[in-house]
């Protein structure tokens, strides 16, 4: 349950924690896990990270080799496990503020049911290519890092298309950095994801060393940029709390 901070409610709280603290805890569990994979592949398995299929040198691994190794695999899958579920829920809470503050448009209402529908995908391909990694099933993991990508990508273009909606009624100091920031790492994004798929083509096509560096490189900066856009939810939800709650009282039939 996501409720103000201001409301009461007759039910009893079991846990209540602020929006902030809840979104900050949760990403940052990627960002953690995914700082602590690439050290480990970088400082305990250059070698097998680094390696390419036409054996090139490669001074940096991809997010796929640094999380596909051991004991990288299960520090990456422990910690996307506990983010995955916060996530769901912080897609849902998007949907019922855009619900909150932009009402009768048909264009408005489509775009809001498709961002929540390329939320759910982003956060089920994201533990596709998590729990399938590139070492045991190749083409199910590359599949789960292009829903994960694409609809990563999808769902900025129209948030940042609602936040534009929302911006022509009235919006908070708050809220304008938030959609300030929405719109840089939107088209940040969108620019590493089409460098890193050119580096990638160029690295299959011709093999030149460093290519599959600048490659790995752009694929981490997109995957942060992807973080800190849902660490927009910050300012976003700054004035709420999550709270589990039971009713006062529970009637057995």
């Amino acid at each position: 349950m996501i409720q103000s901070s201001s409301s009461q409610d007759s039910d009893r709280p079991f846990v209540s924690v602020r929006f902030t603290t809840f979104v900050t805890g949760t990403l940052c569990l990627p960002f953690l896990g995914l700082i602590s994979c690439i050290f480990i592949s970088v400082f305990f398995h250059f070698e097998d990270a680094t390696k390419t299929h036409c054996q090139v040198p490669n001074y940096l691994p991809s997010i796929s080799a640094s999380i596909g190794l051991t004991p990288e695999r299960y520090i990456w899958r422990f910690c996307i496990g506990l983010h995955s579920a916060p996530r769901f829920l912080m897609a849902v809470a998007y949907f019922t503020f855009y619900h909150g503050r932009l009402t009768n448009n048909c264009l408005v209402e489509l775009l809001s049911y498709l961002n929540l529908t390329c939320a759910f995908s982003e956060n089920i391909g994201l533990l596709l290519l998590t729990y399938v990694s590139s070492n045991e099933t190749h083409s199910i993991h590359k599949k789960g890092f292009v829903v994960f990508t694409g609809s990563a990508l999808i769902h900025m273009l129209i948030t940042c298309l609602l936040w534009r909606a929302i911006k022509m009624y009235s919006m908070s100091h708050e809220l304008l950095k938030s959609y300030w920031w929405k719109k840089r790492l939107c088209v940040s994004s969108v620019i590493l994801c089409a460098a890193a798929s050119g580096f990638y083509w160029k690295h299959n096509k011709f093999c030149e060393p460093g290519i599959y560096t600048l490659f790995a490189l752009c694929e981490y900066l997109m995957v942060f940029c992807n973080m800190a856009f849902h660490l927009t939810a910050f300012w976003d939800f700054g004035h709420t709390d999550v709270t589990l709650a039971a009713p006062q009282e529970l009637k057995l039939i």
